[in-house]
Formats: C-alpha cells, structure tokens, sequence
C-alpha cells in the first residue's frame, strides 16, 4: 500500500480526471480549482468552457499554463451540460484515464469529500458504476438555501425516486465519480442536455445492473456568479423523469 499523501487516503485510484464544465464562472473558477488541485493532489482537471463571454476560458488558459495538471477544452458556445460532460468524457477516454469526476465550478462541491468518493468507487465489491456526493442520505448538509430551493430540490429527488423506481436519495445530485469503462459504455445515445443528465445516467447505471453508492457531503451554495438553475430547467427534468418513468413501467428500459 502506498505511503499516506496529503489528500487523507493510502488508496490507488489510478489515473482520475475531474471534469469542470464552465459557462460564465469567471468569479469562482480560478478559486474552485487552485482549491481542488492543492486539496487531492493525485487528480487531474479538464476545464469544459462553452465559450464563456466573461472570460472563463482566458482565466482557465491561465490556470493551465501555469499547472500541467489542469487542461483546458473549449467549445464553441453553450450546448448544455449534458453536451460539456459527454465531451469530457470523450476526452478522458482518449486520454487513458480511469476514472471520471463530475464537479461544479461554483464552489458548492467540496474538494475534501472526493477522497472517500474515489475510495469507495475503488473498494467496493461489487463494483460500483457510479459514486455520489449527496446532500440526501444521513451525514449530508445544505447550507445558505432558502427554504423554496430546497423544498424544490427535495422534492424533485422524491418524485424522480418513485416515478424511476430508483434507489438513489440524491438522483439530480452533480457531484460523481464513474469507472471511465462505465461511461464509455453508457453515455452514448444519451438524450438530455441540461440537468436531467443527471437523471438519465443514474438511472443507465442502474438499468445496467452497477450498484450506486452515495457518501454525505456538506454541500454549500455558490459565493459567487449567478446560478443556472431555473424554472424551465426544472420543468425539462420533471418530464424527463415523468417519459422515463412510464417508459420504465410499460416499455423498454434503454
């Protein structure tokens, strides 16, 4: 076993990819990712930028440069985070990684929690296809939500529970580490290309007969920038979750 490092775990994870995608987090981004890299230092980062028109992309140029653990991905303009992940899971297999981290680039995803994520994903038996950072099972916290926005969120988490038949407390969560095999053989043909990716590829992970395992984060509002979240957003997940669901019940499960 390998001598203990500074990020808490004696574990081989083997080469790990945390992929960033970027749409205007030109206040967070550079924070967020100096914090990462300083607090587990055996990952690697790929910044997925959608053509930010305030400057994400010079800023993660920067940080690049001056890091050759970070590595930068533009794109030509906002496609949705579905479209950013699948890009950056592409990458990450042509690039000979092994594991995959999804990350949000507002701060609201804590660095000290990847450790026990990428422990678990590595040392569980069986297998899992997919570990979650979640703010739903006992140990996890939300801080700085008004009340609305968490009823919202709980909510939705209940609904996509019991319309998917799904074992997952925290199913919309964006914090996730998968085996890059595991993408590689679920991700295509993916539909979604806002938040209900998250949705859809936990419920692929399930159908495909992974176990998913969830550790508690404290899960902290973004300080800065402006959220993506929205009315619309919630409304294109909810029927995502409602399509699959009835397909799930009365039809194919793929």
């Amino acid at each position: 076993m390998p001598d203990a490092v500074p990020d808490g775990s004696k574990r081989s994870w083997g080469r790990v990819l945390v992929i960033t995608p970027t749409y205007n987090e030109a206040d967070s981004i550079e924070r967020v990712v100096r914090h990462l890299v300083e607090t587990v230092h055996r990952v690697d980062v790929l910044i997925v930028d959608d053509a930010s028109p305030d400057g994400t992309g010079a800023i993660a140029d920067r940080l690049a440069t001056s890091d050759p653990r970070i590595r930068v991905l533009h794109r030509a303009g906002k496609e949705g985070l579905g479209r950013a992940y699948l890009a950056g899971f592409a990458w990450a297999n042509e690039h000979d990684y092994e594991i995959v981290v999804e990350m949000d680039a507002d701060g609201s995803h804590p660095a000290e929690a990847l450790p026990a994520m990428l422990d678990l994903l590595v040392s569980a038996s069986p297998k899992p296809g997919l570990v979650i950072g979640s703010r739903y099972v006992t140990g996890g916290t939300v801080s700085d939500w008004p009340r609305r926005r968490m009823w919202l969120s709980r909510s939705a988490n209940a609904y996509a529970r019991v319309a998917l038949r799904i074992p997952v407390r925290d199913v919309t969560a964006g914090y996730r580490a998968y085996p890059v095999d595991v993408v590689t053989e679920l991700a295509p043909g993916v539909d979604s290309r806002g938040y209900s990716f998250q949705i859809e590829m936990a419920v692929r992970v399930f159908d495909a007969g992974y176990p998913i395992l969830e550790v508690p984060i404290m899960f902290h509002d973004r300080e800065a920038g402006i959220s993506k979240m929205s009315r619309s957003v919630v409304i294109e997940a909810m029927m995502g979750v409602t399509r699959w669901g009835l397909r799930r019940r009365f039809g194919s499960r793929r």
